[in-house]
């Protein structure tokens, strides 16, 4: 029987060791552009937040970097399936190279209508950058994998704590950039950065890695199994909940109980590290299975559960108003952090086990648009919620989505399906 991996004419074939290989050089790429990414969220974060914008403004100004996330997830797992990884990835940072240097033009003399306009246009550009970046990078992984039996769980873990770690830097280097440098020269030197990386990519990364025959129709790209589709809708509420308060809510907050720019900035990029660093980690705490799923998927039932715990306290805490709340906050989340770290991990993890390995572009472009629609929606809420209600209206939101998201995991299926002819075991080894 035809392995469903088949690869495309003229491609390489795959060994361990070119498998890590391709590895390094996609996570190396996607560490770059992760550095620059943290930079830009915070970097226009600050700046605006310094020119008097009100917390649904700021808001505002990500939502369309949200919003374009979900179509270029979906079109960039096609995309990459269709002319294979390299090209998307290449795709992908010259879009973000584009947005930056769009972002830079802005004036001061312009009106705040139009000031508003042309950052969100900008940061729609940079979230199609995003997404398509990611999406091809996780599907790497995914391919990367199936040549080396059971790294799947700790390439992912790896990649995706790193990843994070590296937009901890950013939120840091942002900061940085904007004292130091200002908020147009920030830009070009972060679009020079990425110009190296885009060389690099060229240079290294296979060209026809990942192709595959794509679907011919959107039915077609739709039509996930059961499985990939709960995973979606829970990621939707996970990472809704997570932005929910920290977007907004979390750095307004600081700054507003008297807390400088430097410490805010601190901070985020402090706990993002730490939260990529348990990323990374995620495998030690969870049991592995032979199947890849019987204890994998009743681990992430459990620390939705756990995660779901902490904004409900934290909101009863608020509302008490105890004293030292700031700190309470801050120790919250550094609990929230730590499980949510693991959730995410997790999940990372399931999509690319429930993933067949044919159209694994596909199926994780499918599954990082629900991420994006998560980023949008609790971006959106972080605004309006905040401004309605502070932080305890922020927190209840974040709590209920969160309890959806357990709700939704109670679902996941975990047992293997052996009549599903795409389905590549989790381990790494690709059926036949």
């Amino acid at each position: 029987m035809k392995s469903p991996a088949t690869p495309e004419p003229g491609a390489p074939a795959a060994t361990p060791s070119n498998g890590g290989r391709n590895y390094a050089i996609v996570t190396a790429a996607y560490w770059g552009f992760t550095l620059t990414d943290g930079a830009l969220r915070m970097l226009v974060l600050l700046h605006f937040y310094r020119l008097g914008y009100s917390p649904f403004t700021l808001a505002f100004l990500f939502l369309l970097y949200e919003a374009m996330g979900v179509l270029a997830n979906l079109i960039g797992g096609w995309l990459a399936t269709r002319y294979g990884i390299a090209r998307m990835l290449t795709v992908g940072l010259c879009t973000q190279i584009t947005g930056f240097l769009l972002l830079s033009q802005l004036s001061p003399n312009w009106t705040v209508t139009m000031s508003v306009a042309w950052v969100v246009l900008s940061q729609g550009v940079c979230g199609v950058a995003k997404d398509l970046t990611k999406t091809a990078s996780k599907s790497a992984i995914k391919l990367t994998a199936s040549t080396a039996s059971g790294q799947l769980f700790k390439w992912v873990a790896w990649f995706t704590g790193s990843k994070n770690a590296m937009k901890g830097i950013g939120f840091f280097l942002g900061g940085l950039l904007l004292d130091r440098l200002g908020f147009q020269v920030s830009l070009w030197t972060m679009a020079g950065l990425l110009a190296l990386v885009l060389a690099g990519v060229v240079s290294f990364v296979p060209p026809l890695m990942g192709r595959a025959k794509a679907s011919k129709s959107a039915k077609e790209l739709f039509a996930k199994n059961r499985a990939i589709n709960l995973l979606a809708a829970a990621r939707v509420a996970l990472f809704g909940a997570r932005d929910v308060w920290f977007v907004v809510g979390v750095p307004v907050f600081l700054y507003a109980s008297g807390w400088t720019f430097t410490m805010v900035g601190g901070f985020l990029a402090a706990w993002t590290i730490g939260y990529g660093l348990v990323q990374a980690l995620a495998p030690a705490l969870v049991r592995r299975s032979e199947d890849g799923l019987s204890t994998e998927v009743p681990a992430a039932r459990l620390w939705s559960a756990l995660l779901a715990v902490v904004p409900i306290v934290l909101a009863v805490l608020v509302a008490q108003k105890v004293p030292q709340l700031e700190w309470v906050v801050v120790g919250g989340l550094g609990l929230f952090g730590f499980a949510f770290a693991v959730n995410s991990s997790v999940h990372s993890y399931l999509i690319l086990a429930y993933a067949g390995s044919e159209k694994a572009a596909e199926d994780v472009g499918f599954y990082y648009a629900a991420n994006a629609l998560g980023r949008f929606i609790g971006t959106l809420l972080s605004g309006l919620l905040y401004q309605w209600g502070g932080l305890l209206f922020s927190l209840s939101g974040s709590a209920a989505m969160l309890v959806t998201c357990w709700l939704i995991t109670l679902a996941l299926p975990d047992k293997v399906a052996p009549k599903r002819p795409n389905f590549v075991p989790p381990q790494g080894s690709v059926s036949h």
